[in-house]
């Protein structure tokens, strides 16, 4: 008889398995609930059992989250959500650690720690949910609200320049960028999914409709009469186009891109091909939209995965240098450690 044990195997999950007995309260039609239905197909996916999953949040609406989701989570204070899961994946490196904020909590309040555990690159999935506006509070602007926002505390419009959070977690060294929007599921599943395979810090800016205090901000990028000649999906290894038809197009004239016709002038082997590895093309890709030329307005806004770098997590470098502390001569004394080499004897 053979003295093999056979180990019962796991129950297959389903989106229902990751919702709870909550009441879900937010504002009837708000984007959360797109949001949270797309993280809840997404669970069972991954391949990672529900007592090793953790969502932590903030303070806003969308910090309701982990009250929804059957899994361990802890509804932080204002801003601290990424401090405190960047000292959970370290104390706990095997964990699934989710990260859910608003536009306000991530970039305002939160913006110092957001940048620090981007590029310490903790394997972590970040979910911003931005709104371009302050929900919970009743609508006061954010920092991703656009110049001359009118809002309740704005009344004459806001002159506080945006934030692009894309091109902020860039330029804090994120080894995961992408965007995704609340109205396009079978997207946002997917770059759901590309974020938790990602071993680093996940950036996952997520458009999120607010239709009590900021309605119809995506609109143009949601609607079926509009999003075609106005949301460019890039997808690795392939030219960037948009349009009906895709007949539309984005190449570079030297070192600008410009929006071209696809026609007998240009070919698709003329365009812009993606590179989720390309740094530069990153940085120009993130900002397509924020050009202050008279030619801005031309150009579609992108979604996907903009950029993607493999690069050492922290978690990983601190249980390296853990390790050699305990297994090197003398290193594994705290109190030679304390004391470093800033000693000096008195004769």
């Amino acid at each position: 008889m053979s003295t093999e044990t056979i180990l019962p195997q796991a129950a297959t999950l389903t989106a229902k398995d990751f919702a709870t007995d909550q009441e879900v309260r937010w504002c009837p039609g708000c984007g959360d609930y797109s949001i949270l239905a797309q993280v809840q197909k997404v669970m069972p996916t991954i391949g990672v059992a529900k007592e090793n999953i953790v969502i932590i949040s903030g303070i806003g609406c969308s910090s309701r989250f982990p009250y929804y989701m059957n899994t361990y989570g802890m509804h932080s204070i204002h801003g601290r959500a990424t401090a405190i899961a960047s000292g959970l994946k370290a104390a706990r490196p095997e964990l699934s650690v989710w990260i859910v904020a608003g536009d306000g909590d991530a970039l305002s309040i939160g913006g110092n720690h957001t940048i620090h555990m981007l590029r310490r690159n903790f394997d972590v999935n970040f979910l911003v949910f931005n709104n371009q506006i302050y929900g919970l509070t009743k609508g006061q602007y954010s920092p991703t609200s656009e110049l001359n926002k009118i809002t309740k505390s704005t009344p004459m419009g806001s002159i506080d320049h945006p934030f692009n959070p894309a091109a902020l977690a860039l330029g804090a060294d994120a080894s995961f960028i992408g965007r995704s929007m609340d109205r396009d599921p079978k997207h946002l599943q997917t770059m759901i999914t590309r974020a938790q395979q990602h071993k680093g810090s996940s950036f996952l800016e997520i458009y999120q409709n607010c239709n009590i205090f900021n309605d119809g901000a995506f609109e143009i990028f949601t609607e079926k009469a509009s999003k075609p000649l106005h949301a460019l999906f890039v997808e690795q290894g392939k030219p960037l186009t948009f349009g009906a038809n895709n007949e539309m197009g984005i190449r570079f004239d030297g070192l600008r891109p410009e929006v071209v016709t696809i026609c007998e002038k240009y070919s698709a082997d003329d365009l812009w091909i993606h590179d989720e590895k390309d740094f530069y093309k990153a940085q120009v890709l993130v900002r397509l939209f924020d050009n202050p030329s008279e030619v801005a307005a031309y150009f579609p806004r992108p979604f996907g995965v903009f950029y993607t770098a493999d690069r050492p997590c922290y978690e990983d470098m601190m249980a390296l240098q853990v390790e050699e502390a305990m297994t090197s001569k003398g290193m594994g004394d705290l109190d030679k450690l304390i004391r470093g080499k800033e000693t000096w004897e008195i004769l």
